[in-house]
């Protein structure tokens, strides 16, 4: 009788997450046998790092290139081979330019280090990137990134809400994978229970973090760590089941009707918090994380409307009609637009 197939599974082979990381870059390169080596910045990260960068490297050969801003898939394929040959391609600066990176180095099958500068979201650590295209943002993929460093002085300056928002990202792997192991009991979706644990021991480990001060690097440790658990989670099972479930459907329902969107991670997260309530799974957590990070007083100020939320709760279905969450249930999608009309913290917060 033949053996079941050993799944292998790709994994970072770098991982560093410490303070003063960035002048740590030569001697992990060096170590991983790169020499010549590209560094993607993004205007922020160009003007504020760069030369701080090529400073504290001299015994490798280093090109540094600032990326514009708004590339769409035709453009970021020709600046993919319009460039010289590299050992490695590395992105430090935000989302975005972390996702040209990771897409171009997918096109010339390099290795990619992920050099995130905030923490607001786990796509530094997945395996695809949101990219521009037919004039709008679509989920390509890509490669598990080779390494992952980020310097926690670097995360610490960046503003609160980058950290909220990474934080409510974080908390929706508890709708998320609630979603999925409803999708399974409909016969919808099978789920892989060791991507669904790893999902899980990442929250779990993070909402044990003292709260008191989101930019304490040990907070900050534990979000990124568990940013970067969320992702190898995708890894495993080969989708974004373990880290994306109805919360994110209505996060890009909003991203679709809305002509200035939040942040994804603050959409994410007050999708999380309604969700959990119509799952009545870990609800009170969720208020707890939220209201001790600040996350639920940044939305106070944030403009967020309840009109929006019902809208995009109703074109939630559509966003994935391959998937089956609870918002894919009209039962289900009218106890939130109720919840959304007569939660108390709701009518508190949102506009």
């Amino acid at each position: 009788m033949s053996q079941p197939p050993i799944t292998n599974i790709p994994i970072p082979a770098i991982l560093e997450i410490s303070n003063g990381a960035i002048f740590q870059l030569e001697n992990i390169l060096i170590k991983h046998n790169f020499h010549r080596a590209v560094i993607l910045f993004d205007d922020f990260t160009f003007e504020h790092f760069e030369q701080s960068i090529k400073a504290s490297m001299s015994r490798i050969k280093l090109e540094t290139i600032k990326m514009p801003a708004d590339l769409d898939i035709q453009e970021l394929v020709a600046k993919a081979f319009d460039m010289e040959p590299y050992d490695v391609i590395i992105a430090a600066g935000g989302g975005a330019l972390i996702d040209y990176g990771k897409y171009i180095a997918y096109l010339r099958s390099v290795p990619f280090i992920s050099f995130p500068t905030s923490a607001s979201n786990d796509g530094f650590a997945s395996s695809s990137c949101s990219i521009i295209v037919n004039n709008k943002k679509t989920t390509v993929p890509a490669k598990i990134p080779y390494g992952i460093i980020v310097d926690l002085d670097i995360i610490q300056q960046a503003p609160a809400k980058f950290i909220l928002a990474g934080t409510g990202d974080l908390m929706s792997n508890i709708t998320a994978l609630y979603d999925w192991i409803f999708e399974e009991k409909n016969n919808k979706s099978t789920v892989n229970h060791f991507a669904a644990m790893l999902s899980k021991k990442a929250v779990n480990s993070f909402v044990r973090t003292p709260m008191e001060d989101i930019k304490d690097p040990i907070f900050l440790k534990e979000l990124v760590s568990s940013l970067t658990m969320g992702g190898i989670a995708t890894v495993i099972s080969g989708n974004s089941s373990p880290i994306s479930g109805s919360e994110h459907l209505i996060s890009h329902a909003l991203d679709k009707i809305l002509e200035r969107p939040a942040m994804h991670g603050i959409q994410v997260g007050m999708a999380s918090y309604i969700m959990a309530n119509i799952q009545q799974h870990r609800a009170e957590r969720m208020n707890k994380v939220f209201t001790r990070t600040g996350l639920f007083d940044y939305v106070r100020k944030a403009g967020l409307r309840k009109k929006d939320f019902q809208q995009a709760v109703e074109l939630a279905p559509d966003i994935k009609p391959n998937r089956y969450t609870y918002l894919h249930e009209e039962k289900y999608r009218q106890q939130t637009l109720n919840f959304i009309d007569r939660d108390s913290l709701l009518q508190e917060i949102l506009d």
